[in-house]
């Protein structure tokens, strides 16, 4: 490995393209994975009054190329300390990690090419411009001038017009563009965007968004960390859960909102004030419970001043059967209205069995 200009020049994950408005064409990973770990754990050692912390257990991934995935977890769950090892930040202290097919043991420089990160921390210089900002950033990775596409990216992030700001006038939101164009300037075939979106307004945060999906749109495989889990569920391919520093679940978002085990039904009733409204309720939940019994399922009857909700698992029960339950018992229903399980649901439900255990 050679140097050039005092800095190391890495061999790119890209093939060049004749326009610098050209996308980059990355080269597939040798292994086929952006990113494959393989029974990772990280002890931090016990330092004087801190003692020793297992942050990171046998934890085991594989994202395919060109996703959008979500990394998901409480505070203290382990997400920092994987993405840290990633970038090569902090040391495992077993296990295998490759980033697009380079082993971060064998070739550590190459690997740290392969990977970009935008931090949530706005580590920007507050005396340069964004034009500056990049063009230093790509000479710190050996990038050649003719081979730099600083113009291109601040296109990219909207940050065109303030080239030559500095970026101490910048808003919050232009800064942690800034980021994202700091991370993409050695055109890394892997993102990692810890909190992209923390503390921004809807404005900025749907802007974000777009710029995720154009990255990705172009072939960047995107790894997502995010607190707001209506972002990860519209923006992630895949999803993997993180608690007490192991993966708990890793699955499609899609399957992931399958397998949440409970819909809602709201019924809302006609004559709820009738005299017979009272013990046709109570006829019903007696009813039900014993439908949840015979299904050897789990059911929850929330009963309202004119609604009943009903929270039940669909694999035992369907809402033909609640429905008809409700008709036999005498009420009379207006109106009736479902609702799907969302990731924030799943979410809790996986984390809250996890801690119990």
């Amino acid at each position: 490995m050679r140097q050039v200009f005092g800095y190391w020049n890495f061999r790119p994950a890209y093939a060049m393209t004749i326009s610098m408005l050209t996308p980059p064409k990355f080269t597939p990973p040798s292994d086929g994975f952006a990113i494959a770990v393989a029974r990772l754990n990280k002890t931090y050692r016990a330092e004087r009054r801190r003692v020793a912390k297992h942050a990171l257990r046998d934890i085991s991934l594989h994202i395919a190329p060109g996703q959008i995935f979500g990394l998901l977890g409480p505070n203290g769950a382990g997400k920092s300390t994987l993405i840290n090892i990633l970038a090569g930040t902090v040391l495992k202290s077993a296990g295998a990690v490759r980033i697009w097919g380079t082993d971060i043991d064998a070739d550590p420089r190459q690997a740290r090419a392969n990977i970009g990160v935008v931090p949530q921390e706005l580590n920007i210089d507050a005396f340069f411009t964004p034009r500056e900002t990049l063009e230093i950033q790509a000479g710190m990775f050996g990038v050649p001038k003719s081979e730099r596409r600083t113009r291109t990216i601040l296109d990219l992030i909207g940050l065109t017009d303030k080239a030559e700001a500095y970026a101490r006038t910048l808003s919050g939101g232009m800064r942690r563009r800034l980021l994202v164009g700091k991370a993409m300037v050695h055109q890394p075939p892997v993102l990692v965007l810890d909190e992209p979106t923390a503390g921004v307004d809807v404005t900025l945060r749907q802007r974000l968004w777009e710029m995720i999906r154009g990255l990705n749109a172009q072939g960047v495989t995107i790894i997502l960390t995010t607190h707001y889990l209506d972002e990860a569920e519209m923006l992630c391919d895949e999803i993997a859960i993180l608690n007490h520093g192991q993966i708990i679940k890793q699955a499609s978002t899609k399957e992931l909102l399958a397998g949440a085990g409970t819909k809602q039904l709201t019924l809302v009733l006609a004559g709820a004030g009738a005299a017979g409204a009272a013990p046709a309720r109570t006829k019903f939940k007696a009813r039900m419970s014993a439908v949840a019994k015979e299904n050897n399922s789990k059911i929850d009857i929330s009963v309202g001043e004119d609604t009943i909700t009903i929270r039940y698992a669909p694999e035992q029960i369907t809402a033909g059967t609640i429905i008809k339950t409700a008709n036999e018992s005498g009420l009379e229903i207006a109106e009736i209205s479902t609702s799907e399980p969302d990731l924030e649901d799943v979410f809790l439900t996986l984390t809250q069995e996890k801690s119990k255990k």
